[in-house]
């Protein structure tokens, strides 16, 4: 029998990253965007994650990367067309997570009308915290995020300003595409995304339940 996979270290065999944008009002408001009635999904590949103690790798095609503050909702079991009265029935826990985009990529993707994958999916372009188990966060609409550059506060949201909650995204997408163990959902980010550069540290957290901490470096290829 192969040996069972912990969702502590979801990052080592989850399959995919399903990232929600525009799901906080004031974030779309500063990156001037419409506010739609349905949300924004895009894929990041297994290969994005970024555990702590591993860097954040700066794509040498970019020269404006940004950080965008996540909390990353874990699945516990496949899914299928979930209700979204069941929703967090399939809900494992959470990690804090970081969207890192090539903002200057995203905005040409956009001229162009193309997809973000340049943007958005590239080789550790998802850094994510330790697991945090369901029963640890009672209430994921009720939680604060922070993020600092250099000791610079930089990010400061409330999961209760989502504008799409979480039961309704996991019963969203799992209309579109089938969820499985080990997947994970980022849920958007709060105002205050901006640009990082080689040598910089970030440190971010969910106030009062986990912290993490990375380098951003450039790739040596």
């Amino acid at each position: 029998m192969a040996a069972p996979r912990p969702l502590s270290r979801f990052w080592e065999w989850g399959k995919n990253i399903v990232c929600v944008g525009r799901n906080y009002a004031d974030h779309v408001k500063e990156m001037q965007s419409a506010v739609l009635s349905e949300p924004v999904l895009f894929l990041k590949p297994s290969t994005a994650y970024v555990p702590e103690g591993s860097a954040i790798l700066m794509p040498a095609y970019t020269r404006n990367l940004h950080h965008e503050l996540e909390l990353g909702v874990v699945m516990g079991r496949r899914g299928r067309a979930v209700p979204e009265a069941a929703a967090m029935d399939y809900v494992a826990g959470y990690a804090l997570c970081l969207d890192m985009t090539a903002r200057d990529m995203q905005d040409e993707c956009k001229k162009k009308g193309l997809p973000w994958t340049l943007a958005k999916s590239f080789t550790a372009s998802c850094p994510v915290s330790a697991f945090v188990p369901k029963e640890k966060i009672p209430d994921p609409h009720n939680l604060k995020l922070w993020l600092k550059v250099n000791g610079e506060l930089r990010q400061e949201g409330e999961t209760a300003s989502m504008i799409f909650s979480i039961p309704y995204i996991i019963s969203y997408v799992s209309k579109i595409m089938t969820l499985e163990e080990g997947d994970i959902i980022l849920t958007g980010t709060p105002k205050g995304v901006g640009p990082v550069k080689e040598n910089d540290e970030i440190q971010a957290g969910i106030h009062g339940v986990v912290s993490m901490r990375f380098k951003v470096e450039k790739p040596e290829y």
